[in-house]
């Protein structure tokens, strides 16, 4: 795909939800709706805030295989990107995205033991638009 990174990485940079996928015990798979992310370096590289305590990251520490996804209803298109997520608690990692007003998610601030990060990697993705379908490698 020919100029992937500036076409879908302009297209993700309008929306306001993401989409994350992850696997639980049973290998099913799992989907939920989230802020957009707090950054992105290009395509590959994805960071979210969210609770450590929550199910999604209980599922990405026993199985880090992921995908995100990127909806663009206005004119109707999407990308999954395919690959992992690491679930982070280190102090550089949580400061890097802490945001003023982020006490209201997380009463105990940047440190708060319910904050952890969320860093996906890509390795792959699908892009649709224009009632067609590509794949590509990141």
């Amino acid at each position: 795909m020919k100029n992937a990174e500036s076409t879908i990485g302009g297209m993700i940079d309008k929306q306001s939800v993401s989409f994350i996928g992850s696997v639980d015990d049973d290998g099913n798979p799992n989907i939920k709706a989230m802020l957009a992310p707090r950054e992105r370096e290009g395509i590959r590289t994805f960071w979210f805030t969210t609770n450590t305590s929550s199910m999604r990251t209980k599922q990405y520490m026993n199985d880090p295989k992921a995908c995100i996804y990127f909806f663009d209803g206005r004119f109707f298109r999407g990308v999954m990107l395919r690959g992992t997520m690491e679930v982070l608690t280190d102090p550089a990692s949580k400061e890097r995205i802490w945001k003023e007003g982020d006490t209201m998610y997380y009463k105990g601030g940047v440190t708060d033991p319910d904050y952890c990060v969320l860093r996906f990697t890509a390795s792959s993705g699908r892009y649709y638009s224009n009632f067609s379908s590509q794949d590509f490698e990141v």
